[in-house]
């Protein structure tokens, strides 16, 4: 027992100074557990090595029971809180602004393009974000104080020391909490007018048709590929503008993806991933802290366009900002009729 524990605690000590994923450690103490079974089936009762790790294979398979249940009770919940939507009762707002709403928003109103009509487009809006971390902070919290009235927020993550550098809607004292919560926790402080929803689980494609149908505009501030994509694919397949970020020590990307309106998806733009060698993490390859507070705020300010109406947006244009040289360049981008997700919908769009 006590040499299992101990190479678990060692393993999982060694995955917090990698920085490893909260998820990858437990799968880490898992396959341990597993491994340690694997032992007390292969070898004769009374060896060493059994001994030394329990002597009985069924007090560990008692523990793997144990995980499992709490894993499938934790999926459950969260299976619960994606499809919450469902059972949540409408929210009713008054026709009109309270004055202490009207005091909070003047900025909004005074402004030619937005006014009293786009303050109450914001406030009928229903904004999804994904992912509460570097670019979802940031996004999350400007949208939150322009009024939004309800704002989604999905991700499985938990708030690590290592987040407080970069992500500034998490506190020190919330370091394990869910990030869904933390940062619903700081919309709420910040601005109690608007509805948060707190998904606290990965987004699969089990659940992003039915989430994204509840809502008018997705924003993606997730940090790997394989969600891009998915969320690329499930906001077309739901007819909702996008708005995607990225961002790499000193530089970020953002552009709004809309092949309803004529643009291209983001499949159009990055057809396939690139080598991972070629995008490091930010965990391995370092990130300004300030950046992406720009990048998260500039989708802040996509996304109030798009629900206002005001100006032009970024739709087929990718923007290119380089903190270190303080360069910004815009490149033009176009829909492309081999796109895999959209077929190259947005030509047939604009035309």
């Amino acid at each position: 027992m006590i040499m299992v524990g101990t190479m678990a605690i060692t393993l999982w000590v060694i995955g917090w100074l990698m920085k490893v994923p909260y998820a990858v450690r437990w799968n880490m103490m898992a396959i341990l557990l597993v491994g340690v079974m694997i032992i007390h089936v292969i070898l004769p009762d009374g060896h060493p090595l059994r001994m030394a790790t329990g002597g009985d294979v069924r007090l560990w398979a008692i523990f793997l029971g144990f995980g499992v249940l709490v894993w499938l009770y934790r999926k459950f919940l969260g299976n619960l809180r994606a499809r919450v939507k469902s059972q949540e009762a409408p929210v009713v707002k008054p026709d009109s602004f309270s004055q202490t709403e009207l005091d909070r928003y003047a900025r909004h109103i005074i402004l030619r393009e937005v006014g009293g009509p786009g303050q109450k487009a914001l406030r009928n809006a229903k904004v999804l974000v994904v992912g509460a971390g570097g670019l979802g902070a940031p996004a999350l919290q400007y949208l939150a104080a322009a009024g939004v009235g309800i704002l989604g927020v999905i991700d499985d993550d938990v708030v690590e020391n290592a987040n407080l550098q970069r992500q500034v809607i998490h506190l020190d004292r919330n370091i394990g909490m869910p990030k869904v919560y933390s940062a619903a926790e700081a919309m709420k402080a910040q601005n109690p007018f608007v509805t948060v929803r707190p998904y606290q689980r990965r987004l699969d494609a089990d659940v992003a048709a039915d989430l994204f149908a509840d809502y008018d505009l997705i924003l993606d501030g997730s940090d790997n590929f394989e969600t891009r994509y998915l969320v690329n694919a499930a906001a077309f397949a739901a007819k909702k503008p996008l708005i995607a970020a990225a961002l790499t020590q000193w530089e970020g990307q953002i552009s709004v993806y809309d092949p309803a309106k004529g643009t291209p998806c983001y499949a159009c733009v990055f057809p396939q991933a690139p080598d991972p060698a070629l995008v490091p993490s930010c965990a391995e390859a370092g990130v300004i802290g300030p950046l992406p507070g720009v990048i998260g705020a500039m989708m802040a300010v996509e996304a109030v366009k798009l629900v206002t109406g005001a100006g032009e947006t970024l739709g087929g244009r990718l923007l290119i900002y380089d903190a270190l040289y303080a360069q910004t360049r815009t490149i033009a981008v176009k829909p492309h009729a081999d796109c895999k997700v959209c077929g190259g919908r947005g030509l047939t769009s604009a035309g």
